[in-house]
């Protein structure tokens, strides 16, 4: 586990992100992170919650349809 200090950037705040956790997160300048509330407390997470769910949803409809979209690609 890694702490974080909490910094000023202007009127607002921001956290500066070791290196390490940088490299293990895959994450670059510029990226997103996602705020997620767990029972445990927050988590930061380049992965956008939604957009699985969305992929997930759009997986299941390829899979019930499988036969009619190999129709279609051909």
């Amino acid at each position: 586990m890694s702490a974080i200090r909490v910094t000023a950037v202007g009127n607002s705040v921001g956290i500066i992100l070791p290196k390490e956790l940088v490299v293990r997160l895959r994450i670059a300048r510029g990226d997103q992170l996602h705020v997620v509330e767990t029972p445990r407390g927050i988590e930061l997470t380049p992965y956008d919650p939604a957009l699985e769910a969305e992929l997930k949803a759009g997986r299941s409809i390829a899979r019930r349809y499988r036969s009619a979209l190999r129709k279609l690609a051909q």
